[in-house]
């Protein structure tokens, strides 16, 4: 048997921890990082048509932020948990394929949004679609890559955010430049530059969907040991998260569990509910509003809270162990809570960056897309690549030496940010850009393998759904709306309203100097934790 065979069906004999990693190993990782690149242009390429699409539908810089990071990070962040849970039951390559095949269809509809509804519809989409990835991705590069080598093999992937982030701005202008340059007064379809750039981004996902769905499905735990059967009834287990996490469903699944689960349910509901119209008036004006009353994106993520805190009770009752070791870990929490700081800041410069540069500095799209764009991408790459190996590194010698790194991402990066927003200078624009995104890039796959270290091989799914909860409805779903938000009712616009977001700077200080505590006896018990939650291992 090949050494390839020995990765795809490891339950045949035990794999050394410390044996050369496959080829075929790296040819997948490298399948999955286009995969998470052209999940990013779609994602990010809002960025250099948010002007454009300002100017054309007529809306403000507050919806902008609200479409970029609450519209799609809520959908995003919901769909995560049962489509998490179904990466630990079913086939993570078809769940990445058919995820990636709605993701692409959506982003090319969005090209025939012509106004803000529509568009907001098929952001939803995009989100939904794209919440397979992750899950699916965390959970294969655990059974590709020993434990030795997956904050690499984690950072190698993660790059696939930073490179397609940047590359997305370079496309974008490209675009949107040369199509207004041809059809000054509409192309094909009445369409305008903004809108044929999403249809050329996400028509190529259509494709690389089928290349997907060539890569072997690993043994489930194998590579640690622990191989796990598969599970002759995936879907049970997707539709039950499904029913838990949806909203009226939620009522449902808490009645099933008893009159007092129901009650502290519906309290729950009241309160998210009390919360976004707090939040609303607070913030009058922000978005649209589908209720009246209350703005759209404090609707949006007033669902989404309430939808977790049900889901996450939930799970309590349903499988204690995944609780335990997450929810339930004061260590996994101040991981994921110390990083959803660092992405609150870099989701909110890596949206305006280009918006900023363009009405400030009177940069034009194509310069963007060559000083800042590709640029960032370099040093997304660098940063996330570095960081991981640094982190690996650290880890051999200190227990909590990931950690340090999701810390030096935090801290490190804020002066640049600081610099970029304050300049007049476009050089000093362009260097301050790249230095912060480099810096808070090294947190992420330090952040990533730290989640997946503290539970066990058949819960990785799930923790990276959690983990990305804290990344999205936090980071994305907040920190892009308020420096919009801020933009739109200042008079120092955007350069305003991105000094704000580093307000959540002490609060991540916080967390990480917790985890630096935390982490080293909850990764060494996680086993033991288990048991005790009443795990069979």
């Amino acid at each position: 048997m090949s050494k390839i065979e020995e990765v795809v069906q490891p339950e045949k004999a035990p794999i050394d921890p410390n044996a050369k990693v496959p080829s075929y190993s790296w040819y997948a990782l490298g399948v999955l990082v286009l995969v998470y690149v052209l999940n990013f242009i779609d994602r990010q390429i809002l960025s250099i048509l948010a002007n454009d699409i300002k100017a054309d539908l007529g809306v403000a810089d507050d919806y902008l932020g609200f479409l970029y990071g609450t519209a799609f990070a809520v959908f995003y962040a919901l769909f995560g948990i049962p489509l998490g849970k179904l990466a630990d039951s079913w086939k993570r390559v078809r769940l990445m394929a058919v995820g990636l095949t709605l993701w692409s269809a959506m982003t090319a509809l969005s090209g025939f949004a012509k106004n803000a509804g529509t568009l907001t519809a098929a952001r939803i989409g995009v989100g939904v679609g794209e919440a397979t990835a992750s899950p699916s991705a965390y959970s294969l590069i655990s059974d590709w890559f020993p434990a030795r080598l997956r904050a690499t093999a984690l950072a190698i992937y993660s790059s696939g955010l930073y490179i397609g982030g940047g590359i997305s701005i370079w496309i974008g202008a490209l675009v949107v430049e040369n199509w207004n340059a041809t059809y000054p007064d509409g192309g094909p379809l009445g369409l305008a530059g903004w809108q044929a750039a999403f249809l050329s981004v996400g028509i190529p996902g259509l494709l690389l969907a089928l290349w997907v769905m060539t890569l072997r499905e690993p043994v489930r735990g194998a590579i640690d040991g622990m191989p796990t059967p598969e599970n002759p009834h995936p879907f049970k287990g997707f539709v039950e998260e499904l029913l838990q996490v949806i909203p009226p469903f939620t009522l449902l699944g808490a009645a099933r569990r008893g009159m007092g689960a129901l009650a502290i349910n519906v309290v729950a509901a009241i309160g998210f509910g009390a919360l976004a119209v707090g939040l609303s008036r607070l913030t009058a004006g922000a978005t649209s509003s589908l209720v009246p009353g209350v703005a759209d994106q404090w609707l949006f993520l007033g669902v989404g809270y309430y939808a977790v805190f049900s889901w996450a009770v939930a799970l309590r009752s349903r499988d204690l162990p995944t609780f335990r070791l997450t929810w339930g870990s004061p260590a996994f929490m101040t991981v994921v809570l110390g990083y959803g700081t660092v992405a609150f800041m870099s989701y909110a410069a890596s949206y305006w960056g280009a918006p900023y540069a363009e009405r400030n500095l009177g940069a034009a799209k194509t310069e963007l897309g060559w000083l800042l764009g590709m640029p960032a991408a370099l040093a997304g790459f660098l940063g996330v690549i570095l960081g991981g190996r640094m982190a690996d590194f650290l880890l051999e010698r200190f227990p909590n030496g990931r950690v340090m790194v999701i810390l030096f991402g935090l801290v490190v990066s804020i002066p640049p940010v600081v610099v970029a927003y304050t300049t007049d200078s476009v050089p000093v624009f362009y260097i301050a850009s790249f230095l912060a995104q480099m810096i808070s890039a090294s947190a992420l796959g330090a952040a990533a393998a730290s989640s997946q270290a503290l539970v066990l091989p058949r819960m990785r799914g799930m923790a990276t759904a959690i983990f990305f909860l804290s990344t999205t409805l936090i980071g994305l779903g907040i920190g892009p709306f308020l420096a919009g938000y801020v933009s739109a009712v200042s008079e120092g616009g955007l350069s305003t309203g991105m000094l704000t977001t580093l307000s959540v700077a002490p609060i991540g200080l916080v967390m990480l100097l917790l985890a630096l505590k935390l982490v080293p006896a909850a990764g060494s018990s996680v086993v033991e934790r288990a048991r005790e939650a009443g795990e069979a291992v």
